[in-house]
This record gives C-alpha cells, sequence and structure tokens, in this order.
C-alpha cells in the first residue's frame, strides 16, 4: 500500500509568470516552477512514499527538507513547533527510520540533537526565526566543537510576519556563530541541499546552518524522490578535549574553526555546485538566494544573467569578482538584510541593491518589478469603502473568551500576554491585555510590573496570561523568578490540552508524544506546587461563576498563586481519554427575539458566531454556535436560550 491519496497523469504547461492550479479531491495546490513535460504527480498525502526513486511528487519545502533529511540517512531530528517550520517534523514522524519529538523549547531541541549528533548519529533541529534566539547558546558552542554525526539546524524565517512578532535575518546567525549557510530556492534544492548539507557537515566537521523563507516553507513544487541512503551511526569515542567546552580547550577550538572557513570558503568558490551561473546576457547580472532567485526570474527571465548562491555563508568571493566581471550592472535581490550586498560591496564590486529594493517586508515579483525597472503592472483596485475589516478574532467556542472577558472587567490591572492564539484576547472588544514580547514573557513580566508597583506603594493586580505549551517552552523557569523572588502576581495557564496556533501539536500535558506514543502526562497542579506556589486552583473558563469566583480570590493576595484554566481549544480531535472529561456538547444557542433588550451585552465577549441587527437585536449563527454557554451567562436578560439536549 503506498499510501497515495490521487494520482493522475497529466500534461504541465508552461504558465510562467502564472502558478499552476491542480485540481483534485477539492484539494487545490500550487507551485511555483514550470514545466513543459510529462510527469506523474502524487498529489499530498501524510503517507510518503519510501523506496521508491525516480517519481516526483508536489512537497512543500517543509516536507522536502525532511525528505531530503531522511534520504540522507538521518536518525535523531527534534523541534518546538512554530510556523513556519512546523511541518518539517511532523512530515518527519512518518519516516519511523528516524526518531522525531517535540522539545519543550528550541535550546533543549538543539542540545537533545547536539547530544545525538555527538553520538554519531546524523541529527537535525528545526525552528522558526525566533527559536534561533532561544537556542543561539549551544548552537554558537557548538559551532567551535564540531561534529561526530553530521549536524543541521533549520532556520525557517517570516520575512513580512506572517505569524511572527519580528521578522528577523537569521542569515547573520550564520557570520555570527561561524557556521556555513545553505539556502535553497523551491522544495526539490530543499531536499538536494539539505543532503549536501551533512556531507559538508561531516567533511569539514562543523554544524551547518540551513536557511528557509516562509514562502518556500509552505509552497508546492514538484520534487524527484530518491531511496534513502544508509548512514551507520558513527562509534561514540570519549574526547574530553573535543567536546567538552572549557575555556582552554575553546581557545585551540576557536583558531581551529577559522581554518575551517578558509577552506569552506575555497569549497564554497570552486567545488559546490549549490552555487552556479546563468550567463544570458552582459548588460545586467544578478546576484541572488533563496525565494528572492524565483522572483528575479519571474522579473528578468533570459534578459539577466543569474549568480544564484545556495552556498552563501562564507560567501564564495572568487566567484563573485568572476560574475562581476562578464555584466555591465549588478542588482542584488535579497529579502530584509543586505546580507550578501554588505559583503559584495566589501569587495570593491559597485551594486545596487538596498537602495531601491525595500528593506522591510516580503518581496514579490511586482515589488522587484517596480523598485529596479520602474514598470508597474495594471492591477484590480479595491474600493476602499466596500472593504470591511476582518481582524483576527478568538474562534466561535475558545476556551480562553470567559477568562478575557473577566479580566477586561478588572479595570486598573495590567495584563501580560504571551505568544500563542490566546493573544488575541488584546483585541476589541476584550481589550484584555497589556503587553505581549515574546515566549514566556508572559509570566516574567507580570512579575517586572508586580515588583515596581510593590516598590512605589501602587495598589494594582498584575495578571500573567500564558498557554499550555508556551508555560512547558518558557515559562517554568519564569514561574521560578516570581516564587523564589517573591511577588505577588497572579500567573493564569490556558490549558487547552494542545499546542493550537501552530496547528495542533501534542506538547508535555497532553499525553502523547510526535511520534504518536502515549506518555506521561505533565499534572499543572503538582508541578506549580512543587516549584512552590501555595495557592492554586483549576477550573473550567466556559463557567463564568468560576471564573470570577478565581480571580477575586486572588485580588488581594500577597503571595504568588496560580489559576489553571482547563478545557479543551474547540478545534482539538479529543483523545479517548479526554471523551470522558470533556464529553461533546450536543447543544447550540438561539436568541429569543422578544426577550432580546438589544443591550448588546452579547457582543462584548467578541464571539464571531454571534452578530447584531438594529431592527431584530442579536443573533446567533447556528453553524457555527458550539454551545460553550459563555453568552448565555453574560445576557442578563435570559433572551440567550439552549437549543438541544
Amino acid at each position: 500500500m503506498l499510501g497515495i491519496l490521487f494520482l493522475q497523469k497529466i500534461r504541465l504547461r508552461e504558465f510562467n509568470p502564472l502558478y499552476l492550479r491542480i485540481l483534485s479531491h477539492n484539494k487545490t495546490i500550487y507551485h511555483e516552477k514550470y514545466f513543459t513535460q510529462t510527469c506523474i504527480i502524487d498529489v499530498y498525502s501524510k503517507n510518503f512514499l519510501k523506496g521508491v526513486s525516480n517519481m516526483k511528487k508536489l512537497l512543500t519545502g517543509n516536507e522536502a527538507t525532511a525528505r531530503g533529511a531522511w534520504e540522507a540517512g538521518v536518525h535523531f531530528a527534534s523541534a518546538y513547533p512554530g510556523t513556519p517550520s512546523t511541518e518539517i517534523l511532523e512530515t518527519m514522524a512518518n519516516y519511523k527510520e528516524v526518531y522525531s519529538e517535540w522539545a519543550p523549547n528550541e535550546k533543549v531541541a538543539v542540545e537533545a540533537s547536539v547530544g545525538a549528533s555527538i553520538a554519531g548519529a546524523r541529527s537535525l533541529a528545526a525552528m522558526k526565526h525566533v527559536g534561533m534566539n532561544v537556542a543561539a547558546d549551544p548552537i554558537f558552542t557548538y559551532a567551535y566543537l564540531g561534529v561526530n554525526g553530521g549536524y543541521v539546524v533549520v532556520t525557517a524565517d517570516d520575512p513580512g510576519l506572517h505569524s511572527s512578532q519580528n521578522e528577523q535575518d537569521n542569515r547573520y546567525y550564520a557570520r555570527h556563530a561561524k557556521m556555513p549557510l545553505i539556502e535553497p530556492s523551491d522544495s526539490q534544492e530543499a531536499k538536494d541541499f539539505i543532503k549536501e548539507a551533512y556531507e559538508v557537515s561531516e567533511r569539514f566537521d562543523v554544524p551547518v546552518l540551513f536557511r528557509l523563507t516562509t514562502r518556500i516553507c509552505h509552497s508546492y513544487s514538484l520534487v524527484e524522490l530518491e531511496d534513502r541512503k544508509e548512514v551507520e551511526v558513527k562509534k561514540y569515542k570519549r574526547n574530553i578535549q573535543k567536546f567538552v567546552a572549557t575555556p582552554a580547550a575553546n581557545r585551540v577550538h576557536h583558531v581551529e574553526l577559522e581554518e575551517k572557513l578558509k577552506k569552506l570558503e575555497e569549497y564554497a568558490n570552486n567545488e559546490t555546485k549549490l552555487n552556479r551561473e546563468e550567463i544570458n546576457s552582459d548588460e545586467i547580472g544578478i546576484i541572488t538566494s533563496g525565494i528572492s532567485y524565483q522572483y528575479a526570474k519571474e522579473v528578468f527571465g533570459e534578459d539577466a544573467s543569474y549568480l544564484k548562491l545556495g552556498f552563501t555563508f562564507p560567501i564564495p568571493k572568487e566567484k563573485i569578482r568572476n560574475f562581476a566581471k562578464k555584466v555591465k550592472k549588478i542588482y542584488v535581490i535579497e529579502e530584509n538584510e543586505p546580507f550578501l550586498e554588505t559583503e559584495i560591496k566589501a569587495l570593491g564590486i559597485e551594486v545596487t541593491g538596498k537602495d531601491k529594493i525595500p528593506l522591510t517586508g516580503e518581496l514579490n515579483p511586482d515589488i522587484i518589478r517596480e523598485a529596479l525597472l520602474g514598470e508597474k503592472r495594471e492591477t484590480v483596485q479595491p474600493n476602499p469603502e466596500k472593504i470591511v475589516a476582518r481582524p483576527p478574532t478568538l474562534c466561535s467556542g475558545c476556551p480562553h473568551r470567559g477568562m478575557f472577558f473577566e479580566l477586561s472587567k478588572k479595570k486598573g490591572a495590567v495584563i501580560t500576554g504571551d505568544i500563542g492564539c490566546y493573544t488575541l484576547g488584546s483585541a476589541d472588544p476584550l481589550n484584555a491585555m497589556d503587553t505581549v514580547i515574546c515566549m514566556g514573557a508572559g509570566v516574567s513580566a507580570a512579575h517586572g510590573f508586580a515588583k515596581v508597583f510593590e516598590r512605589t506603594n501602587q495598589k494594582r493586580k498584575v495578571f500573567g496570561v500564558v498557554g499550555d505549551s508556551t508555560f512547558f517552552h518558557s515559562g517554568i523557569t519564569s514561574l521560578l523568578d516570581i516564587v523564589y523572588n517573591k511577588s505577588n502576581a497572579t500567573i493564569i495557564i490556558l490549558d487547552n490540552r494542545i499546542t493550537a496556533m501552530t496547528g495542533h501539536q501534542e506538547n508535555p500535558g497532553t499525553g502523547y508524544s510526535l511520534m504518536r506514543e502515549k506518555t506521561d502526562e505533565v499534572d499543572f497542579e503538582k508541578l506549580v506546587r512543587a516549584i512552590g506556589i501555595k495557592h492554586v486552583r483549576t477550573i473550567n473558563p466556559n463557567n463564568l461563576d468560576e471564573v470570577k469566583e478565581s480571580i477575586d480570590e486572588t485580588m488581594e493576595l500577597e503571595e504568588p498563586s496560580v489559576i489553571i484554566t482547563r478545557y479543551p481549544c474547540v478545534l482539538k480531535k479529543l483523545h479517548e481519554e479526554e471523551k470522558e472529561e470533556f464529553a461533546p456538547v450536543q447543544h447550540i444557542y438561539k436568541v429569543n427575539t422578544e426577550k432580546c433588550s438589544k443591550c448588546k451585552m452579547c457582543l462584548k465577549i467578541g464571539c464571531p458566531s454571534i452578530s447584531f441587527d438594529k431592527e431584530t437585536g442579536a443573533y446567533i449563527d447556528p453553524n457555527s454556535c458550539v454551545g460553550c454557554s459563555v453568552c448565555a451567562q453574560v445576557c442578563t436578560f435570559d433572551a440567550i436560550e439552549k437549543v438541544g439536549v
């Protein structure tokens, strides 16, 4: 059984610059390359073909990266889920030859995979770009030590901040940590390049940084599958001088690393096929990498020559100098920071880059065309007066809604938030969040606020809000800070039984691993009590009386406290163990228009299932209502009634 959802033989025609759309079983797939050939396409399936060579398949960049690592003989992979990188490990979990796991955070993922690498296995860690900030400590040190089994860190950057709090350019981590940097431009390259990354890692005794971006991670293109290369786990030999990072040892390792970088630059100039020239014209030359290469090709086509860099650090200086001699004018096209441009200008080569191409946001062909050629394509212009603002909101039935509704009533209280879908509690009409900084800061910042208010005699209550997965990621140590330094902040752990925002990944609180194995489930109450919290309460967040009572209990406390809201995400597929505790609701709610006073109180909970008409009053969409009952509890006129059992 090959596990193919759908197999179809079609003729792919040239659609440049349009995307090819393939419709199959109500599934729309886009791929960003065009082909003129007859081929077999295996439409996306979670059951990936194994041991089948020379078959082409539509894969996202994330799926192709996992496939390439599997083909390269990887044995160990660890990650913390984060868009746009999440699907790398989800895909890897389908390959049973690889041990795959969700780690509590990116630092742990790197440390665990480094341990596996030192033990002799080809290993991988994956994360979104801000995860590199969390994992930087072990990454920088491992660059000094060198590897045993090949080691690759995948960073998935997010130009345009589609799902992130910043758009940092992690290519600078390669230079800062002194690691070779490899960047693919599509799914085929993602699969092929990561295989070379492991060869580079073991040949030069270095960890490798493998950079993707959102557009590559989530776009489909054809990939030719190959068999797995079985790479034996190398024998582990105890080597204190190499793997114990003492100052004395690392003074030597630093010198050795600088020598490795010189050899890597020679490799980038003379050996690797990841850096290549495409000579078409002597008028315009374009130096580019990653997805920017695809955009440049769409704009300039055969009217320009290209130096496409896939191995971008150490930068191939001689290759760049030779290319510059072949063209009259050079454009450097890259997203975000002038990483390549700065290096090229340092070589004394005159180029056009960020003086015309935007420094911020995600690039696309239209932006490049207008910036460099002064051409603007005609497009349909929307009428701004007819565009309805549709900001994101908590889902109908979201278990976080009741908590934020009650917190919003506590005027003068400060609510420090965290990274997760509950960040939407900051939006109107709930408007129940003061800060969002990074993973775990919902807890730590609450402590900082509370201490300042205490020392300046301000009687203001501070609540820190953090999700279950985020608490495991960074909140535990922050809560230790609160206990140790005697803060009176109240921390609210929103346990919706899954890592919801990134697509429902398991975490230490769900009882299941990435590889779908049952495991021990962390008990939040026992954990926070062990840390030193004495005032702990677990509540049903859809019961507003419980929510209000638990908040009020903490208002005058002179000690730290924790409230745990335990109720699954409304979109979660319940485990068998959860079905008894959280029996599916069989009813919904409707508005009795005769009782509705049109007070609009129900609108204050921000439920997308509730709308309002001036003539008839409130209305609940029966197609999206999930029967959480929060609206019925806030209605003071009993106008919202249960329908069903």
